[in-house]
């Protein structure tokens, strides 16, 4: 079923596939290292999956993974990292003659963004999530192991929230974890107070219509993360307000050149992937 040019040796997989901008970053990556044009993208529904494994196990070298497979493809893999195993959250598959090994490579993606945008260290840093989603639970671990001082989590199911400070806490002991509820203006003021920057990692803000996730007047003296690739309102209105920001691009950049180098042992030339990713989403808003 699955049928791809013999060039193809690393695809991006998901459901839906098609606004993947994978393949332009990935592929300026891999032609900078001269391996050629060899990434691609595969549309796999929850019903082809098994059949994608076998012929991925044959046909590729490695894959990376988006929603809403990242958890599906974790007792199909051979071997597991440690913190994708933490996560439940694998978007790096490495196959090794037939072996496949599953990674994550959000948290370093993210950690890459922060020191980027922020001049940001994760060990001894604080931070505040908003939303305990995918994303968030998918980095946060990785902020931890770092040596994260404190993490702090709003989200709107609090019980959601607790579960992830819990394990982080089990796991990174050193690591102090509290949460809340994304309306609880106080302990976001005492949060935001601590930390030197905020992440949403919520959902909120990909839609015109959305409602900010949190009150923007709480923003103040911290720098601002959003993982979504535009500028949100909460973004635009923490910018207005004359606070660092940035936006969810970095990191969809860092993840992406980790990913490539856990494939080919090289380092990833950074400079040529953010050229072509930037291009094709100025092309795709136009």
């Amino acid at each position: 079923m699955f049928k791809l040019d013999k060039k193809i040796k690393y695809v991006v997989i998901g459901d839906p596939v098609a606004h993947s901008l994978s393949p332009e970053m990935q592929n300026a990556g891999f032609e900078a290292l001269g391996l050629g044009e060899c990434y691609g993208k595969l549309h796999v529904t929850a019903e082809t999956f098994s059949e994608f494994v076998e012929f991925a196990r044959k046909n590729l070298d490695g894959f990376n993974i988006t929603v809403p497979h990242k958890q599906r493809i974790i007792p199909y893999l051979d071997s597991i990292s440690h913190e994708a195993e933490l996560t439940g959250s694998v978007n790096t598959v490495i196959n090794k003659a037939g072996s496949l090994h599953g990674d994550s490579t959000d948290g370093c993606g993210l950690e890459n963004a922060l020191r980027e945008a922020f001049d940001f260290d994760l060990n001894g840093g604080r931070i505040l999530f908003i939303g305990c989603g995918g994303a968030v639970q998918a980095t946060a671990f990785h902020c931890a192991a770092q040596g994260a001082k404190a993490l702090y989590f709003a989200n709107r199911t609090v019980a959601k929230a607790e579960a992830l400070s819990l394990k982080i806490s089990e796991n990174y002991p050193d690591c102090e974890c509290s949460c809340c509820a994304l309306n609880d203006d106080e302990s976001l003021k005492f949060f935001i107070k601590q930390a030197s920057v905020v992440v949403q990692g919520s959902s909120l803000g990909l839609k015109d219509s959305d409602p900010m996730p949190i009150n923007p007047a709480l923003l103040q003296d911290i720098c601002f993360y959003d993982t979504i690739y535009k500028e949100t309102p909460l973004l635009m209105a923490a910018g207005q307000a004359g606070l660092k920001t940035a936006d969810g691009r970095t990191m969809l950049l860092h993840q992406g050149a980790r990913s490539l180098e856990l494939w080919t042992g090289q380092d990833a030339p950074v400079e040529k992937m953010r050229q072509a990713l930037y291009e094709a989403m100025e092309k795709r808003g136009k």
